[in-house]
């Protein structure tokens, strides 16, 4: 790995870029060092107690009764930020928009059922199913490099 550092006074903040010939599980593993100065997500809990939720063990987040849910193994919590917010937030986590109302965690995808017409249905751990709306087909198709 090379490894260089620029100064230059006229920049506002600290600007990080990380080149590489392909994503790998070591670029993945530096990107998430490099961001792992943000805030923990919090998960709220239906008697409003707050938990750190582990990104890994997210399998999806979406829409649900104008709130915003995280789904993990253990269950279903509440977090306060909006989709298009955690859309930024976990782009280099490997989390993927697949709906106007839904994001998942890639690394949690088990197994995708293309035979389905202009659309693909994702099973994710724990035999979740969800499905890929069309109008982000061709964008997963490119993420998973189909």
């Amino acid at each position: 790995m090379k490894i260089e550092l620029h100064i230059d006074p006229s920049l506002p903040e600290v600007e990080v870029a990380v080149r590489a010939p392909a994503r790998t599980p070591e670029v993945d593993a530096l990107l998430d060092r490099l961001t792992a100065g943000e805030a923990p997500l919090l998960g709220f809990g239906p008697d409003g107690t707050a938990v750190p939720l582990d990104l890994e063990e997210v399998l999806r987040f979406y829409g649900e009764d104008k709130d915003v849910r995280a789904q993990t193994a253990e269950g279903t919590w509440t977090v306060r930020e909006r989709l298009y917010e955690l859309e930024r937030r976990l782009a280099a986590k490997r989390f993927v928009r697949i709906s106007h109302s839904e994001i998942v965690n890639l690394r949690k995808v088990t197994a995708l059922d293309l035979s389905l017409t202009g659309t693909i249905r994702m099973t994710l751990a724990g035999s979740v199913m969800v499905y890929v709306s069309r109008r982000y087909v061709k964008k997963m198709k490119e993420v998973l490099g189909l």
